[in-house]
C-alpha cells in the first residue's frame, strides 16, 4: 500500500513538472505575440507599421546575445559586453578609414582580446564569473570614456554606406544559423550543457572544462566584436556612451526568451531568437507609448523579475560559476 502510495506521489511530480516545463516553453511564445498586440492596440496600429524600425535594433542585441547565450548554458555570466561593444565600435571606426575588412577584423580581434581576458582570471585565476566581467565592465567603460572624452569617434563614409536591412540580416542570420548548428548538432552544445549541468561530472566524462570555459568566453567577445561592425554602420560614430546598457539588455533579453540562469540541459537555442525579438517589441512599444526613461526601466525590471521567477530551476541553482 506504501508503495503503490510513494509510486502515485512520484507519477504526480512528473506530470507537474512536465506541465511547468510545456508552460516554461511556450510562455516567451506566448509573451511575444501577446506584448505586440498589446501595445500595437495601445499605439492604434502604429507598432505594425513601424515594425522595420523597431527590428532595425534587434541585429546587434541578436547577434551579442548568441555569445552570452553559450556562456549563460554553461553556468556564467558576462556583464562586461556593453565595454566590449563600445571598445570595439571605436576600433571597427577607426580601421574603417583604412579598409572595410580590415576594420572587421579589428573588432572581432578586439572584442576576442578582452574576453580571453575575462576567460583567464575565471578559468586561470578562479575567480567567479560575475566579478571579473563586473571589473572588466569598469575598465573598459573608463577607457572608453577617455578616449571618446574631446569628441565622438567618427567612422568613415563608406562604413555608413553599408548601413542597409539587408546587410544587417544577412550578418545576423550567418551567425544565428552557424550557432544554431553548432550548439544543436555538434559535441560543442553536448559540452556546453554538460558543464551547465555539473562541471565535476563532465570532467570525469572527458571534458576539458577550463579549456572549453575560456574558449567560450573568448568567442562571446568575438562575436561582440562582430556585433560592434552592425552597430557602427548603423550609427557612424561612437560617444562615452556606446555600448552602455548592452549587458543589461542582453540578461534580460535571454530571460525573457526563457533562458534558465542556472544554464544547463534546458537552455535551448529558441531562448535567443525569440528573446531579442521580445525585448525589442517591449522596449519600442514602451517608447512608443509615451513612457518615460524612468518608468521604462520600472517595467521592464518587473517583467525580467516575473521571469527570472518562472524560469530559475531552484533545484539546480547555485552559486553563479
Amino acid at each position: 500500500m506504501a508503495e503503490n502510495t510513494v509510486a502515485v506521489s512520484r507519477e504526480e511530480a512528473l506530470k507537474k513538472r512536465s506541465r511547468m516545463a510545456l508552460l516554461r516553453s511556450l510562455l516567451p511564445i506566448v509573451g511575444l505575440v501577446v506584448v505586440f498586440f498589446v501595445f500595437n492596440t495601445l499605439t492604434k496600429g502604429r507598432m505594425l507599421t513601424k515594425l522595420s524600425m523597431a527590428m532595425s535594433s534587434v541585429y546587434v542585441t541578436m547577434i551579442a546575445s548568441t555569445g552570452v547565450f553559450f556562456i549563460m548554458t554553461m553556468g556564467g555570466l558576462d556583464f562586461s559586453q556593453g565595454s566590449i561593444l563600445g571598445m570595439a565600435s571605436i576600433v571597427v571606426c577607426l580601421l574603417s578609414k583604412t579598409s572595410i575588412p580590415l576594420a572587421i577584423i579589428g573588432g572581432i580581434a578586439t572584442g576576442a582580446a578582452i574576453g580571453a581576458i575575462n576567460g583567464f582570471f575565471y578559468v586561470n585565476r578562479k575567480i567567479k564569473s560575475f566579478i571579473v566581467t563586473i571589473c572588466t565592465m569598469f575598465l573598459f567603460r573608463g577607457i572608453i570614456k577617455y578616449l571618446t572624452s574631446n569628441a565622438p569617434v567618427q567612422g568613415s563614409a563608406k562604413l555608413i554606406m553599408l548601413n542597409t536591412d539587408r546587410l544587417k540580416l544577412i550578418c545576423t542570420l550567418v551567425v544565428v544559423v552557424i550557432g544554431l548548428i553548432a550548439f544543436n548538432f555538434t559535441k560543442f552544445g553536448i559540452y556546453l550543457k554538460a558543464i551547465g549541468a555539473g562541471e565535476k561530472a563532465a570532467k570525469f566524462a572527458g571534458i576539458r572544462t577550463d579549456k572549453m570555459k575560456f574558449l567560450v568566453y573568448v568567442l562571446a567577445g568575438a562575436l561582440t566584436g562582430f556585433a560592434a561592425f552592425i552597430n557602427s554602420i548603423k550609427v557612424g560614430s561612437v560617444t562615452a556612451s556606446g555600448g552602455n546598457q548592452v549587458e543589461t539588455q542582453i540578461l534580460i533579453a535571454l530571460v525573457l526568451g526563457g533562458m534558465p540562469i542556472s544554464g544547463g540541459a534546458k537552455a535551448r537555442f529558441s531562448n535567443i531568437i525569440i528573446g531579442s525579438l521580445l525585448y525589442v517589441v517591449l522596449s519600442s512599444g514602451l517608447n512608443m507609448v509615451g513612457l518615460s526613461t524612468q518608468a521604462q526601466q520600472l517595467v521592464q525590471g518587473v517583467v525580467f523579475l516575473v521571469f527570472v521567477a518562472l524560469f530559475a530551476d531552484r533545484e539546480s541553482l547555485a552559486v553563479i560559476k
